[in-house]
């Protein structure tokens, strides 16, 4: 074998061979050498969007995964390990009309480069099973699906708000508005109403909710908590100020402003409504106010995102209507608030500054009145800044109140309900947070949604023998709507109803719809008469999940609703896709950046920054190599394009192999925490495989000569060998078994290090004991680094007696060769540590206590006969002086 370790060569070799035997095509019912069905295990990572190049968080998702792959297989499972690509979307239209070439296109020269990336990783793939969501062979079951559950009326039409852009002539997404304006035109965005279709997902909320809590025992505690918040069911009470206010001559809404709340107990803490927007008493009074008017206008360019509307600034004005309290009736004036969504509830919510934190500031920032209704014992009330006890339910009393002062929070909403319903003004009622799923995306690049426009007979459902609708794959967006629109070819077509000429449907599905069932598709490759087929009801539901924290909500609540859908057509027999979820971290590196007059950074990747550091090796400044000039350190970051940090997989496997990069992103952190990129922790990598290396090539003549081990005859510097490197094995198998193979990987160079280390002689004992000493080595590092494990597996012979190191056994730990003659106690004087002692692992209390005593160290801390002496067996030995 060659004396030195050559990436290169290591893992050409490895690789070669594993695409000779065709190593990671996976079948079902799978048998092991004896013929006994091995158990199966899914393990899938999230799959990626072709965006052009791997970056390190995709190597760290994939290496977790292939680690887990590995170890499993070793230990007689039937692995599945997929792979496919999420290759509709929005980056694609953006990267065709900057670069003038068709979304296909691009994407396509990504899959084949980013394939090749994946290859020189030595990922198991089973690559016979890649899906393309891009592909009519899979879209088609999108269609499908769209189809049956229209035809359920899970899938519906309605008309819904989206961002228009008057320029550009086209929708955008939210994320593409930015300060009001289209990102491409600058064009001042509007709202419009567009009939849209959706899934009924609410239907589905109580048993979506229920799981969350009794069937996702695998996932991880923050991603159940997250999906139980989204879904966010609430018990409260709906309830209408009434109002006389009149459009023609009609009572506005039957007269009633109604809202929703969960604290009623602070009904007679209301001080202002806020209406949203598009509320018909807004509308009403924009007609004669045009600065309201105005204002709306301006509300009505913001985001419609949650996680936007409760981080942005809270504003408000008033309509100059009132609505009367109906419970004390009192006039209570009406606000327009950019804050209140009119597609959540009734679109309006009551004020209670005196209890919630954002209508507190709102009441302080427009001077309106705060009533406190709720008291703390012991707490006092100030209306010069919000404390978190003035929304205590729990231990607050109501006060203020009238015939409810003294209540608790349950007890005063009982009674409040029920004085409301009493009047026919109010009831109590469970509202969730989740709202039905808008699938319509109004983007060339998408599955087509398989309906028909008949002037005649309005929307009509594409035949199920023709589907697919075939997305052409020629059109080049350029920013002036949807390039389906003026695509003849694809619009033009027969109302399957009436037989008319009628347009095709030009929205595509949300991506969404696409990986909300994906990872099924993976176990039934090539079924082109079933969505799903058979094979699907072996692998499913899938064991391991494995992929960011930034999809725990909305990816895995519509995989989730997608297949409680499936289960409820028959087309699967289980409630939950996923077993176990593992949601690893991020990969974080330094950023630098200098920052312009205008207050403009330009980010600096750090490989093209130089440093300088204190004399304990901290960073004091750092300068850009290309002209010597200051940067500033701008901290550690995620990595990004934006931050132009980034580290490019390709050329560490280049310099160092992949290998070293899979061993480096297994050893820096456990899995699911975050990752600090080092590049003296890559070199630091590296250099540990070519120990491995170096160590095996001096080693392999002793293996070779090695013969059969025989436990019971060897010396004690031989059992002590065989201990150590057991003792390590069982606590690798561990964390193999829990996933944290950062300890799995330390493990790995704790071993080396005992086998460098052993001082034997030239022996046939010493060549067995080696010999099954790098075996075990070799097998607990095989997961991690794969090609240089293979590559030395089979240079030392071992292939020829345990077959690949594949599907080599995995190693058992020897439980005689834990056993020892001699064990060292502790001694402690009055509870002091003081010294140990060696004695015979059988030895008896008395010959433990003479042992201890005549210890010279302890010797020293006792002055005559001890009070007691107290054995702890196996461990210490305590003294009482």
């Amino acid at each position: 074998m060659q004396d030195k370790y050559s990436p290169a060569d290591v893992e050409k070799s490895a690789q070669d061979h594993w695409q000779s035997i065709n190593a990671y095509k996976t079948v079902e019912h799978a048998t092991d050498r004896n013929g006994k069905e091995k158990k199966k295990f899914y393990a899938c990572s999230m799959l990626p969007y072709p965006s052009g190049k791997l970056h390190m968080g995709h190597v760290r998702n994939y290496t977790i995964n292939d680690v887990m792959y590995r170890y499993l297989r070793m230990n007689g499972y039937n692995v599945l390990m997929p792979m496919g690509w999420d290759a509709f979307g929005m980056p694609a239209e953006n990267a065709a009309m900057a670069n003038n070439v068709p979304p296909a296109q691009w994407t396509y020269a990504n899959i084949d480069y980013m394939k090749t990336q994946m290859a020189s990783m030595g990922l198991a793939i089973d690559w016979s099973r890649e899906m393309t969501a891009c592909k009519p062979e899979y879209y088609k079951w999108n269609q499908w699906m769209f189809l049956k559950m229209l035809e359920k009326g899970i899938i519906y039409r309605k008309t819904g708000t989206v961002n228009w852009d008057p320029i550009d002539q086209t929708v955008l997404a939210n994320e593409q508005v930015i300060d009001g304006r289209g990102w491409r035109s600058g064009a001042l965005i509007e709202k419009r109403e567009i009939p849209m279709y959706y899934a009924r997902i609410t239907d589905y909320a109580e048993e979506l909710l229920d799981h969350v809590d009794h069937k996702l025992p695998g996932w991880p505690e923050r991603v159940r908590i997250m999906q139980s918040n989204w879904i966010g069911k609430s018990t409260g009470v709906r309830f209408a100020f009434t109002h006389e206010i009149e459009d023609d001559g009609q009572l506005i809404n039957d007269g009633k402003l109604w809202v929703f709340t969960t604290r009623a107990d602070t009904i007679k803490g209301v001080t202002f409504c806020a209406v949203a927007p598009e509320h018909a008493l807004a509308t009403f009074a924009a007609r004669s106010n045009p600065e309201l008017a105005e204002f709306i206008a301006e509300c009505k360019k913001g985001s419609v995102i949650e996680a936007d509307m409760a981080t942005m600034e809270k504003k408000g004005m008033p309509t100059g209507l009132f609505v009367k309290h109906p419970l004390t009736g009192a006039l209570v004036e009406v606000w327009v608030g950019n804050y209140v969504l009119i597609t959540y509830g009734d679109g309006a919510v009551m004020g209670v500054p005196a209890h919630d934190e954002r209508d507190f500031a709102f009441a302080r920032k427009y001077v309106l009145p705060i009533h406190q209704v709720i008291a703390v014992e012991g707490k006092t009330f100030s209306e010069e800044k919000w404390q978190d006890w003035y929304a205590d339910k729990e231990n607050g009393r109501c006060i203020n109140s009238g015939k409810y002062d003294g209540l608790n929070h349950q007890q005063a909403v009982d009674a409040i309900a029920a004085d409301l319903e009493e009047l026919g003004l109010g009831e109590k009622k469970i509202t969730w947070r989740l709202r039905d799923w808008g699938i319509s995306r109004q983007r060339y690049w998408g599955t087509p949604i398989p309906m028909i426009n008949c002037p005649d007979c309005g929307p009509v459902p594409v035949p199920e023998k023709d589907l697919p609708v075939v997305l052409p794959e020629d059109c080049v967006p350029d920013g002036s709507g949807n390039p389906l629109n003026k695509h003849e070819a694809f619009l033009k077509c027969d109302c399957p109803q009436c037989g008319k000429p009628a347009r095709r449907e030009t929205d595509t599905m949300d991506t969404f719809v696409d990986s909300s069932w994906y990872f099924m598709r993976y176990c039934s490759p090539g079924s082109n008469d079933a969505m799903v087929d058979a094979r699907n009801d072996y692998w499913m539901p899938m064991d391991q999940y494995i992929g960011g924290i930034e999809h725990a909500v909305l990816h895995l609540l519509y995989a989730r609703f997608w297949t409680k859908v499936m289960r409820d057509f028959g087309l699967v027999k289980f409630d939950e896709p996923f077993t176990k979820l593992l949601t690893q971290g991020m990969v974080l590196n330094e950023t630098y950046y200098r920052e312009d007059a205008s207050g403009k950074k330009t980010w600096y990747n750090p490989a093209d920054v130089e440093l300088t550091f204190d004399d304990k090796g901290r960073p004091q400044s750092a300068v850009l190599k290309a002209d010597g000039q200051p940067v500033e350190i701008g901290g550690t970051e995620k990595m990004s394009k934006s931050k132009n940090n980034g580290i490019d997989p390709q050329a560490q496997i280049e310099q160092y192999g992949a290998d070293t990069a899979r061993l480096f992103t297994m050893f820096a952190s456990p899995p699911e925490q975050t990752l600090e990129w080092s590049g003296t922790g890559v070199e630091g990598a590296n250099r540990f495989l070519r120990r491995v290396w170096a160590f095996a090539a001096s080693q392999a003549a002793r293996v070779a000569a090695a013969g059969r081990l025989d436990a019971a005859a060897l010396s004690e510097p031989h059992k002590t060998l065989r201990r150590e490197v057991h003792k390590i094995l069982q606590q690798a198998d561990h964390d193999y078994q829990r996933i944290q193979y950062n300890t799995v990987v330390s493990a790995s160079m704790k071993m080396l290090n005992t086998l460098e280390g052993a001082k034997l002689d030239d022996s046939a004992a010493s060549s067995a004991v080696i010999a099954e000493g790098l075996s075990i080595f070799l097998r607990v590092l095989n997961p991690v680094a794969p090609h240089i494990t293979h590559v030395l597996w089979q240079e030392l012979g071992y292939a020829a007696s345990f077959g690949d190191i594949l599907d080599a056994e995995w190693p058992q730990v020897d439980a005689a060769a834990l056993e020892q003659a001699e064990i060292e106690l502790m001694v402690q004087v009055n509870g002091k540590l003081r010294g140990s002692v060696v004695v015979a692992k059988d030895a008896d209390k008395a010959t433990i206590e003479a042992a201890a005593l005549a210890n010279e160290s302890v010797q020293k801390f006792i002055e005559g006969t001890p009070k007691k002496i107290i054995v702890v067996p196996g461990k210490l030995v305590n003294i009482v002086a």
